[in-house]
């Protein structure tokens, strides 16, 4: 379907792969993997026709319905779930036919556009881009919202939902996951492994990735070659790759005992809940994979703490919100040297607010906080990354943002700095989304380096495999709470979609009304399907009538005996005439008629399939 011949691809002077020839087939799911800056976008852009090789060639089928996400945030007064709907081309194009024809008095040409316009499943368009918007985490009451409405954020799920709103042949997803949490993850997840069609998949999220894809494309080193499997499977292959050069094969094995060693020594710790297991289980499997990274150039490390107080920190009944508004209340959690908690919980519940809390930069509206004196805190926030300058070295950013300390230290001393992810011997890690935008290779160093750090970890991550290989133990923040979570990321998975079909349900009895009369708009839609066509054939048989009047009295004076009399000539020569006349207008009619009842069976037929 998609064939790449010899190619080879620039980014002005920089070849970023080159002599690259696999083919890709229909139906397949492919992830597109390798680190930040390989080209996986220009790949993907190769494919929409916005870039050219710059040798050999690259062959698609004409006339591919080809969907992707669109980098553009609009901010219009467009409602959601019309944006949306606006994925569907030809859905839209056929809505405007409609209204043409409908505009010109066009019966047949109404009709016909209708039995169209059910076949494409126009009648049930507005559910599927509400079910779109629900699966992305939006609520009902988001669809008649505006555009501008919408944060940066939530308009990347909006365009991503319009992506999947059109019914393609070929899909491309760069980083689809982004500002997703783990919900929407899995809910795009399921959807993609039921998607028909084929994918180009753009992931840094390694469970995403395996769970969807069956072939993985890898761009490194200027090269792009085609795979085999899932991306554990590419791994195990990878592995046996470099395992034939001997250098690092050697270190092959080095990391295979240091990961061993983090094993052992969970293992003997480990307790029977759970996630415990789960974790163990995640160690186990990185020993397994690490043989595939060993010549990854990124490395992480935590410097390990001075000093470890037990407890580091203790909230007990705090509450904490902004302005009038409480977000959580009574929280209570203990933090321990060598405790690994991951928050888990829906956009907005309030993850980052206990983040925030237990930084100390939010005040606790209620309840106590009690610091170990020496609590040395590390915080890393999503929106620090706001604060970088896109066109300058991370060095750069580290020298202008980090004041007098940075300003005096050597290059070598901002460098390890920086290997550490910014921080100077903490012992307690607050990790708020910290694998956004680092590739898989940063991801798994980073998963390494918390195995070996001494102090306490709690993290939020929409990665399930750094929750996985990281946390020991769960808290689910829902409803203005935050509650151990006894069970692992399975467990987690089947109590949010319990908690959905509740929500759905409560959703569902506000929304009555409204739905009713929505049924109703699509019942009264479908009559007014009908109305055109069943309006042409009584025309028709109203002719049909005439006509058989008419030549019911051609007929009668034709068996006069007086008409064939020399005198009636010029009366008899009309008579045939108008006989004749008569003859091929019935057939004409008759015809329309026969063909229009054809219609208006099939199109009866397509809408009570659709209401269905």
């Amino acid at each position: 379907m998609l064939n790449f011949t010899d190619v080879t691809l620039r980014r002005g002077p920089r070849v970023l792969f080159a002599d690259a020839t696999f083919g890709l087939f229909r139906g397949e799911k492919v992830g597109i993997t390798g680190e930040n800056g390989s080209g996986k976008s220009s790949l993907l852009s190769l494919v929409r026709g916005e870039l050219h090789p710059d040798s050999g060639s690259f062959e698609m089928p004409p006339g591919l319905a080809v969907a992707h996400v669109s980098q553009e945030l609009l901010a219009t007064d467009q409602a959601a779930i019309e944006f949306i709907l606006d994925g569907d081309a030809e859905l839209r194009a056929l809505e405007r036919d409609i209204a043409a024809a409908e505009a010109a008095d066009k019966g047949a040409r109404i009709g016909e556009l209708h039995g169209r316009y059910a076949a494409v499943g126009g009648y049930d368009a507005r559910s599927r881009a509400g079910r779109l918007m629900h699966g992305l985490g939006f609520t009902t009451a988001d669809e008649s919202r505006p555009m501008r409405a919408f944060s940066g954020g939530w308009r990347v799920r909006l365009n991503v939902a319009q992506a999947l709103m059109c019914r393609s042949d070929l899909l491309l997803l760069d980083e689809p996951t982004n500002h997703l949490d783990l919900d929407a993850i899995l809910w795009l997840e399921r959807w993609l492994s039921d998607y028909p069609g084929t994918l180009l998949l753009i992931a840094h999220d390694r469970e995403f990735l395996d769970r969807i894809v069956n072939r993985v494309v890898n761009i490194e080193h200027g090269r792009a070659r085609a795979y085999r499997g899932n991306y554990s499977a590419f791994e195990e292959q990878r592995a046996a790759e470099l395992a034939e050069q001997s250098a690092l094969f050697t270190r092959q094995q080095q990391q295979i005992r240091h990961m061993e060693s983090f094993v052992e020594r969970f293992r003997a710790q480990a307790t029977k809940a759970r996630q415990a297991q789960s974790r163990l289980k995640a160690l186990e499997r990185m020993q397994r994979i690490a043989p595939a990274h060993v010549d990854s150039p990124f490395e992480f490390e935590f410097r390990q703490p001075d000093k470890l107080p037990r407890p580091l920190l203790a909230l007990e009944n705090q509450s904490a919100g902004y302005a009038e508004r409480v977000l959580l209340q009574r929280v209570s959690l203990s933090i321990a040297p060598g405790d690994r908690i991951a928050l888990l919980g829906r956009n907005g519940a309030g993850k980052s607010t206990l983040m925030k809390l237990l930084a100390g930069e939010l005040t606790g509206l209620s309840g106590t906080r009690t610091e170990a004196r020496d609590l040395a805190l590390g915080y890393f926030a999503q929106h620090q990354l706001e604060q970088l300058a896109a066109d300058d070295s991370p060095l750069g950013n580290l020298k202008r943002l980090g004041g007098a300390l940075a300003t005096r230290a050597t290059e070598q001393e901002l460098r390890d700095f920086l290997a550490g992810f910014g921080f100077r011997r903490p012992n307690l890690l607050l990790l708020d989304e910290p694998t956004n935008h680092l590739d898989l290779e940063m991801r798994q160093a980073l998963a390494v380096a918390l195995q070996d750090y001494a102090g306490a970890v709690v993290v939020v991550s929409h990665d399930r495999h750094l929750l996985r290989t990281v946390a020991d133990e769960f808290h689910v923040v829902h409803g203005g709470r935050v509650q151990p979570f006894d069970g692992d990321l399975e467990d987690y998975a089947q109590w949010l979609a319990q908690a959905s079909v509740a929500e759905t349900g409560t959703e569902s009895r506000a929304d009555s009304a409204d739905a009713r009369r929505q049924r109703r708009r699509e019942d009264a839609q479908r009559r007014a399907a009908l109305s055109p066509l069943k309006a042409q054939l009584a025309k028709l048989e109203s002719q049909l009538d005439r006509l058989s009047r008419e030549t019911q009295q051609v007929q009668t004076a034709l068996a006069a005996p007086d008409i064939y009399t020399d005198a009636a000539k010029g009366r008899l020569r009309e008579l045939l005439d108008q006989q004749t006349r008569l003859a091929r207008d019935t057939q004409r009619v008759e015809a329309a008629w026969l063909t229009g009842s054809e219609e208006l069976e099939a199109l009866q037929k397509s809408l009570a399939e659709a209401g269905s």
